[in-house]
């Protein structure tokens, strides 16, 4: 194997595309590439020159949090909690109700998006909504609301404490914002990646599970897979996740002050942290750990998590609108495009996040990557890491020989 191609993307992404790259690649049930490049604050110097990021730095994982989400409710529906095609309302009952077909909001530039005509003085009966349609995109929820506008202040800076509402008391009032909003097509007609489902599908799982969402998911994810530092709000868990080791992310306007250990989506932070959409912190290792386990039909070593049959359900197409197909939770290669490179096979399976990370999986090749980055520290704009990304996969496909 010829890493030399690989390494060279790395050096010169680092300082340009983000200050921090950490990449982990597992082939064949085996480690053969682990490279950490750049800095982990570029404004923080020790004896004159930043810290250099290390391989078991901590990244805000952004939406590849929903892989750890979807994982712990599969387990759920296998022990016998919850099934896939379960009304959502079931068990969410403040959900239940008919809501109009309306607008959204734009989650980058925040402008009103107007509705579908098609879809003018349409009711959705929301019923009929299931948890297969969360897990695939297709409830009709729209893409992003401004949910931490709904459900209070910003969180004060770290140490500050200042009566701050809880966690839960805040997710309960982000619950009560989604189950309010209009819909913005009948479930089933488009397919909109929503991050307003996946919040739903967290609360759905912490309530089947009776703990607190990142309590869910540390029993059902994280410890069977021994991801020992992973874990949601590293600030406040410094037994769990020491901070010295988050990569920090962009400055934020709305909270005043550049992240570090604090998730970077607003709406996950104005929920406390706790989402099922974004804010989880882990390592490339950690995320790498998570696509093997998928890899080899549900097992980790010798724990098995999910059956190869649910596995096999959740990594196949189940839906596709255009050029965008979805297993459960998960983006088929098709629908991601340029994100998996040229090289990997039509059964590949991932996920990306806006902070600059994703997973990516190709089982005819027997290949996990995990590519971590914090490129939002420069800023939000995607063309950077949207052509980064598939070179460094197309360059480890190339190193293997394949």
């Amino acid at each position: 194997m010829n890493w030399a191609r690989v390494e060279r993307l790395l050096e010169a992404g680092a300082g340009r595309i983000a200050p921090a790259i950490v990449l982990h690649v597992r082939y064949r049930g085996d480690t053969v590439f682990e490279g950490a490049y750049g800095v982990m604050d570029p404004e923080s110097a020790g004896e004159g020159q930043p810290a250099p990021v290390s391989p078991d730095a901590l990244f805000d994982l952004a939406s590849v949090t929903k892989l750890f989400t979807t994982t712990a409710f599969m387990r759920l529906v296998e022990a016998g909690h919850v099934r896939l095609d379960q009304p959502v309302a079931e068990v969410i009952p403040q959900f239940a109700g008919v809501r109009p077909i309306g607008g959204a909001e734009d989650p980058i530039s925040r402008q009103p998006i107007p509705p579908d005509p098609a879809f003018a003085g349409q009711e959705v009966d929301t019923r009929c909504i299931t948890f297969r349609h969360l897990l695939t995109h297709t409830s009709g929820l729209a893409a992003w609301h401004s949910i931490y506008r709904a459900v209070g202040p910003p969180p004060p800076p770290p140490g500050q404490p200042t009566g701050w509402p809880t966690v839960e008391e805040r997710t309960s009032r982000g619950i009560q914002a989604i189950c309010a909003y209009p819909f913005l097509y009948p479930p089933g007609q488009r397919l909109v990646y929503s991050d307003l489902g996946l919040i739903l599908l967290g609360e759905a799982a912490a309530r089947l599970a009776g703990q607190r969402l990142d309590a869910a998911i540390r029993s059902w994810v994280l410890e069977p897979l021994g991801l020992i530092g992973a874990g949601f709000r590293p600030l406040d868990m410094p037994s769990r996740a020491d901070v010295g080791r988050c990569v920090p992310t962009e400055f934020c306007a709305w909270r005043g002050r550049r992240l570090r250990g604090e998730v970077h989506d607003e709406n996950a932070g104005g929920l406390g942290g706790v989402a099922g959409h974004a804010g989880l912190f882990a390592t490339a290792a950690h995320v790498a750990r998570l696509g093997q386990m998928y890899l080899d039909g549900g097992r980790w070593e010798n724990t098995p998590l999910l059956s190869p049959g649910s596995v096999r359900e959740m990594t196949r197409e189940q839906v596709r609108f255009g050029d965008d197909a979805r297993g459960l939770g998960w983006m088929r290669r098709s629908a991601a495009g340029s994100s998996s490179g040229r090289y990997f096979s039509p059964d590949s399976f991932g996920h990306t996040g806006y902070t600059g990370t994703s997973l990516w999986v190709d089982p005819q090749r027997q290949l996990v990557v995990s590519l971590m980055t914090n490129r939002v520290y420069y800023g939000r704009d995607p063309k950077a890491i949207t052509h980064f990304r598939p070179a460094v996969h197309d360059a480890i496909v190339e190193a293997l020989g394949q």
